[in-house]
């Protein structure tokens, strides 16, 4: 029984090593060192990506093909970085691994910019929206718990000065309440705030990057 386990386990360990893999067997006993190239240059990826898939291959005994990896990249950084490419990096949140070359890096990083200014302020909205629900939430915990006091303070067997406790006690969760539902008011207005602010820069940006 301990073998079985200890197989299972180095099975398992080994399925978890190959999930890792950047390149399957089959990519790479094909070679197409070019169309990787391209691939992870298209995907914005740098040079040590090669270094992955050559850790990957070499358990298959393949080792990459540089030269015809840095060609394929460097065709594929040309569609990676451009203006549409970098706003839509920017706008998702992704992070830009400086990959660009010179040449295209100016148009890139100015629209990665864009991109940034539209992703910070959807990222505030989608805040405001969820502080609203977590208030709303839990003005709906609050007086489901004054209910609940309001029937004990109403119990029989209680002493008058155990139901001064309960009433004092729901007079404390009254005032959270209050507190609570001034921070949801507050938080509706946020949500204004930031849905006038994410239809501007929408409108801002609409003519230079097209919808999305």
């Amino acid at each position: 029984m301990k073998l079985l386990i200890t197989a299972a386990a180095a099975a398992g360990a080994a399925l978890a090593l190959g999930s890792c893999a950047t390149m399957s067997a089959e990519q790479c006993m094909a070679g197409d060192w070019s169309g990787q190239g391209y691939a992870d240059g298209q995907s914005g990826l740098t040079m040590s990506r090669l270094d992955e898939h050559a850790e990957a291959c070499a358990k298959h005994g393949v080792s990459p093909d540089a030269a015809s990896y840095v060609a394929g990249r460097r065709e594929g950084l040309v569609h990676y970085c451009t203006p549409y490419k970098g706003f839509e990096v920017g706008r998702t949140g992704s992070a830009y691994a400086g990959v660009c070359p010179s040449e295209l890096e100016a148009d890139f990083m100015y629209a990665y910019r864009d991109g940034q200014v539209v992703h910070a302020v959807e990222q505030a909205l989608s805040s405001a929206r969820s502080r609203v629900d977590s208030l709303g939430n839990r003005l709906e915990e609050l007086d489901e718990k004054i209910i609940a006091k309001q029937a004990e303070a109403r119990a029989e067997g209680l002493t008058e000065a155990q139901r001064e406790e309960v009433r004092g006690r729901i007079a404390e969760i009254r005032r959270e309440r209050a507190d609570t539902e001034r921070d949801w008011r507050r938080a509706q207005d946020e949500i204004d705030d930031a849905e006038r602010d994410v239809r501007d820069v929408h409108w801002r940006f609409r003519d230079q990057y097209g919808s999305w």
